[in-house]
């Protein structure tokens, strides 16, 4: 009975016409387009601009299919210069062998110059462009099974690779769908750079080593499974070895990192930033004005207000003098009235008391001259 298997295509190329249509070739685009997208959302949440993602990797992608193709050939070179190769076929990069260490190491140094005539710094770049990658890795390991090529041991799982080819001496059989399992794994590596970065605001390039570190990780154990032709140093495979040096490296700019410069970088494209500033500043400044000239109409009116207060208290106390004065103007007759009437009644009882002094006076001198008489 056969068993449960993933399908091989027969064919790793369609034709659009004339024009062939590589499907190793159609994942590494779509993996170039999908990381940059991913890239470019990450740098604008930064602070960046939109479309400095994709002017620099005009620079980093071609370097990377360069030092890509270079690391591939320098480790099997005897699939194009031993004996019966031809050494052209070096070239021919659409037909698949790309080494992933050569690509990120070359990529780096296309991806400085970019960063550099912009005046942004390497690190804050990669740790935007670090999931990306490892997105575009994934979609990218599926041109291997366009080709039918590095997959791992035999195995009767339900989700094996069936291959049909026998070119280059492969065996038809059933084997584990490395490629399946390094994509999956990519997958798992970006999702976890995002939830770090998130949770621990990684910066000065840390989420891009905790990229690299977590792929070693994974292709360690994968580049065990594989059954193709390597290099082998003291019974570890080549890309082993490599995988396991650049963890070290990672994991120790990682720890370096955070004790030299811990937080994340406050300015990720300083044009950018100086410019939005200025627009805030701009903004600020016309809010600014407009809130001085509400100010001024305002301390206008206020000051007319306390103006017209003013004179309006300047009034009342006139008012209230002028009517104080007119109170004493109206009292002063009253007044001289009173003590006329004072001095009138007081002359009044004055009066009656001449008069009873005179008649006692006048009846005591008759008194006495009767006396005298009798």
């Amino acid at each position: 009975m056969e068993i449960a298997y993933i399908p091989s295509p027969s064919h790793g190329v369609l034709y659009l016409g004339p024009i062939p249509l590589r499907g190793y070739a159609f994942c590494i685009i779509i993996g170039v387009f999908v990381a940059v997208w991913l890239g470019n959302r990450r740098w604008v949440a930064r602070g960046g601009r939109a479309g400095t993602v994709a002017d620099i990797a005009v620079w980093a992608v071609p370097f990377g299919l360069v030092g890509g193709r270079l690391y591939h050939v320098i480790t099997d070179y005897e699939l194009y210069f031993s004996e019966g190769r031809d050494w052209v076929d070096a070239f021919k990069v659409w037909e698949g062998g790309l080494g992933i260490w050569g690509a990120i190491a070359l990529g780096a140094v296309g991806a400085w110059i970019g960063c550099r005539r912009r005046g942004i710094a390497l690190p804050v770049y990669a740790d935007a462009i670090a999931p990306g990658i490892a997105l575009a890795q994934a979609i990218g390991r599926w041109g291997n099974w366009f080709n039918q090529e590095l997959y791992g041991k035999e195995t009767d799982l339900p989700w094996a690779l069936h291959i049909t080819s026998s070119a280059d001496g492969r065996v038809p059989g059933y084997y584990h769908p490395t490629f399946l399992y390094e994509s999956l794994w990519c997958i798992g590596v970006a999702l976890l750079v995002i939830w770090a970065d998130r949770r621990f605001k990684l910066g000065h390039g840390r989420a891009f080593a905790l990229y690299v570190a977590a792929y070693c990780v994974g292709r360690a154990w994968i580049e065990y499974m594989r059954v193709d032709d390597a290099h082998h140093i003291l019974g570890l495979r080549l890309n082993d070895w490599t995988a396991l040096v650049v963890f070290v490296l990672a994991v120790t700019y990682i720890v370096i990192s955070a004790k030299k410069r811990p937080g994340r970088e406050a300015v990720v494209e300083p044009g950018v930033s100086e410019g939005a500033a200025g627009g805030e500043a701009g903004d600020a400044g016309e809010v600014s004005e407009d809130e001085d000239k509400s100010g001024d109409a305002d301390k206008g009116e206020a000051k007319a207000k306390a103006e017209g207060k003013a004179e309006g208290k300047e009034e009342s106390e006139a008012q209230v003098d002028e009517s104080a004065e007119a109170k004493v103007e109206e009292k002063a007759p009253v007044k001289d009235k009173a003590n006329a009437g004072a001095k009138g009644a007081a002359k009044a009882e004055a009066e009656p008391a001449e008069v009873k002094t005179e008649v006692k006076t006048e009846v005591k001198d008759e008194a006495e001259s009767a006396g005298k008489k009798s």
